[in-house]
């Protein structure tokens, strides 16, 4: 087991990518604390990863809300004593185009999406360099590489990012903590779950595998980075799309 002993925050975990990367890391070995808004939700994710043999434990937490985030690391650090990884996975979408965006769905996008890996990656980061060792990984998206027609909220928080990710791997390395991203293209979640027929027939003909991505082969790619078979791998944004390109 891979990640034997880790003891993991993994945020947006009650469904999709984040749940599937909770019951990845538990299978591992991992001590996982899965948050999100959702309370029954993690609860269920939690309960289902201590089916296994795990340790796990479910946390309701508004990741827009500091006040929410450094309570959830001080009860982390107090029950077990270090925080190894940090999976910041929490996002949301409203989309439109620019001339039709309004202020309250582009401030909805960049709280979530971005302010809120920034409050909990500078939370951890202390914890983290006090042992000399941990990993953030970050949530990014093709989105925020190449950009996409009716996101200009999600791109920018995605692009955003990318630009935490090469920052902080160099703030951070030295004191022992690796931090990388991940760029998923179209996954099969819940985020999807309203698209039409025909459009997610699209989308699967732009992927050269000519399907969605599931959410287990992001969790895979995470739970790799998590350990130490990553050990020199640092400030990388990995894409996780099937080779698409938008």
């Amino acid at each position: 087991m891979k990640l034997l002993d880790n003891v993991a925050i993994i945020t947006g975990a009650a469904q999709g990518i984040g749940k599937a990367t909770a019951l990845k890391f538990a299978r591992e070995g991992a001590t996982v604390i899965a948050c999100d808004l959702d309370a029954a939700g993690v609860a269920a994710v939690a309960a289902e990863c201590r089916a296994g043999g795990s340790t796990a434990e479910g946390y309701a937490v508004d990741v827009t809300s500091r006040d929410d985030i450094e309570t959830l690391v001080r009860f982390v650090c107090k029950k077990y004593g270090r925080i190894d990884t940090l999976v910041n996975n929490a996002g949301i979408t409203r989309d439109a185009r620019l001339q039709k965006m309004t202020e309250q769905q582009f401030d909805d996008v960049i709280d979530v999406n971005l302010r809120a890996v920034f409050f909990l990656s500078q939370a951890v980061a202390d914890c983290m360099a006090a042992i000399g060792k941990g990993v953030i990984l970050n949530a990014s998206s093709i989105v925020g590489i190449y950009g996409n027609f009716g996101q200009t909220n999600y791109s920018a928080a995605k692009f955003g990012v990318i630009g935490f990710t090469k920052t902080w791997s160099r703030e951070l390395g030295p004191k022992g903590v690796r931090v990388n991203a991940i760029a998923p293209g179209f996954v099969e979640t819940p985020m999807i779950a309203t698209v039409p027929d025909e459009v997610l027939d699209k989308m699967r003909s732009q992927v050269p595998l000519r399907r969605l991505g599931r959410p287990e082969e992001v969790a895979n790619l995470y739970a790799f980075l998590a350990s130490d078979e990553a050990s020199y791998i640092n400030g990388a944004v990995i894409e996780v799309s099937g080779g698409l390109v938008i």
